[in-house]
């Protein structure tokens, strides 16, 4: 058992996994990830829909890009974001394999 337990520590997929399921564990974050889903959005326009301020918006994007579960660029002097569904799936699965 402490053999399973320190290879169990030491694969990195189950950091991934973590970092994965805290960037989702808040409600404005998965509300965001619902509204890109549909379309890339600047963060004005997330302001107005999530009844948010600006640096609020800015710290849960912020959290979701560095989990790579989201991706934004410039677009004109506005930032637009959208999500990176391949990343989305791949975390989904890896979940699913450590977990099932």
């Amino acid at each position: 058992l402490r053999e399973l337990g320190n290879d169990m520590i030491q694969n990195t997929s189950f950091e991934d996994i973590t970092i994965f399921l805290n960037a989702l564990a808040n409600k404005k974050r998965l509300m965001i990830i619902n509204i890109l889903k549909e379309k890339d959005r600047c963060v004005c326009e997330l302001e107005a829909v999530l009844d948010e301020s600006q640096p609020s918006i800015s710290h849960h994007l912020k959290i979701l890009e560095s989990a790579g579960l989201i991706k934004g660029w410039k677009k004109g002097k506005f930032t637009h974001y959208d999500i990176i569904e391949d990343q989305i799936t791949l975390s989904l699965e890896l979940l699913n394999q450590k977990l099932v």
